[in-house]
């Protein structure tokens, strides 16, 4: 199983050039059918590079003999409009008229939850790709629901850790008015309190997601006079507010720990813009160098002429672990499934991670660094990679987070 994963990362590049008709899955076998949903028509800054992604991991794993003796991954996609209501409608669909092996994807965290309550009580496999909620592996955690994005509280706690550092003790925050915000806001609150006793937050700014009024917001913040700001804003939002901000100098003199702002998807269209010296997480995929993400880097810009975003690693790596969790499983029964992706480590461009027992979260880390701008572009600089393990709690803390029996 590991070696089949090497080799759609090492070999990647050959693959999508073209493999062997013999090398392939077979075509007349039965499919492994995923059912796919996702914010493609809401949120395509992040999910058309995220199922680029997937796109290509498919390709690479059909390519190089399919799962499960030569069967063919095959996926079915639907689109949630960022909507938890619309997302149980694609996924009863799913399940009941295309009779799909598992459920993956979404985006937001209330759309993920909402999916994972639905897998829950229709005992089908979820594996979550992007949701970010706490809630999702701990208070609301369930026995078929895996998430492979480092959570809010990890990526919260990988800012924190240099954040405690920081000579200001006035905070300020801001943060979009829904699960993944007012969670974001909590963590942060709570991390830095306990690190670091003579903080005091002084404003707290809940704009509505994707409406920020960015004059209002920005001149709350600045009547606070903190000396720090924790901002969870992304997408248009955050361009919205760097823009005001800037204008209004908002972040002289100030420290700006952001959430998620050194992403391409977010960085990219900042251009100029990028505020520089916040402290971000994020993804500098154009400076990283190890054989495994530069083979993922050459197979992706041989696919589409483009380097990946956060959202291409976070498709891919969902689908490459589904992938070894089939051919570690053997078949695709649920229960089955289940014991085999519960401490499955998984080889993906990051190198390796490994899907906890504990709460079926998975190990994949995130990059820290600072944000500068260079030839006219933001990018993240002074960067290191927290692999996921860094800062999640041990197993032996989990069974205190998660529902009894869960």
């Amino acid at each position: 199983m590991l070696s089949f994963v090497r080799k759609t990362l090492l070999l990647g590049l050959a693959v999508v050039a073209g493999a062997t008709a013999s090398h392939a899955a077979d075509p007349s076998a039965e499919p492994v059918r995923i059912g796919e949903i996702n914010s493609y028509a809401r949120l395509g800054a992040f999910t058309e590079p995220y199922r680029k992604g997937w796109e290509l991991a498919v390709q690479q794993i059909n390519a190089a003999g399919g799962v499960l003796g030569g069967r063919p991954l095959e996926v079915i996609s639907r689109d949630d409009n960022a909507s938890p209501a619309d997302a149980l409608r694609a996924a009863g669909e799913l399940l009941n008229r295309h009779q799909v092996d598992l459920l993956a994807g979404t985006f937001l965290s209330n759309v993920g939850l909402a999916v994972s309550d639905f897998a829950a009580h229709n005992k089908v496999l979820f594996v979550a790709a992007e949701p970010l909620t706490d809630a999702m592996i701990w208070e609301k955690g369930n026995h078929y629901t895996f998430r492979l994005r480092p959570s809010t509280y990890m990526q919260t706690a990988m800012l924190v850790a240099q954040a405690k550092d920081l000579p200001v003790t006035r905070w300020a925050t801001v943060a979009p008015n829904y699960e993944y915000g007012q969670s974001a806001v909590r963590v942060f609150k709570t991390l830095m309190s306990e690190a670091r006793p003579d903080v005091e937050f002084v404003a707290e700014q809940w704009p509505a997601l994707f409406k920020l009024d960015a004059g209002a917001t920005v001149a709350a913040l600045e009547a606070a006079q903190p000396e720090a700001i924790f901002n969870v804003t992304f997408s248009a939002d955050l361009g919205k507010f760097v823009r005001e901000g800037t204008t209004r100098g908002l972040f002289e003199g100030r420290e700006v720990v952001s959430l998620l702002s050194g992403e391409p998807e977010y960085l990219e269209p900042l251009g100029a813009e990028t505020p520089a010296g916040w402290l971000v997480t994020g993804y500098p995929v154009a400076q990283i160098d190890t054989p495994e993400h530069r083979a993922f880097v050459e197979a992706y810009q041989a696919a589409y002429g483009e380097l990946p975003k956060m959202g291409s690693m976070v498709g891919y790596n969902t689908f490459v672990s589904i992938a070894a969790m089939l051919d570690a499983a053997g078949d695709t029964d649920t229960e089955t499934m289940i014991a085999a992706l519960e401490g499955l480590e998984v080889k993906t461009p990051l190198g390796p991670i490994t899907w906890r027992e504990s709460d079926h979260q998975s190990t994949m880390g995130a990059w820290v660094g600072r944000l500068e701008v260079k030839d006219g572009a933001g990018r993240m600089a002074d960067w290191s990679y927290v692999p996921g393990e860094a800062v999640l709690p041990p197993a032996s803390a989990v069974e205190a987070l998660r529902p009894s029996g869960q």
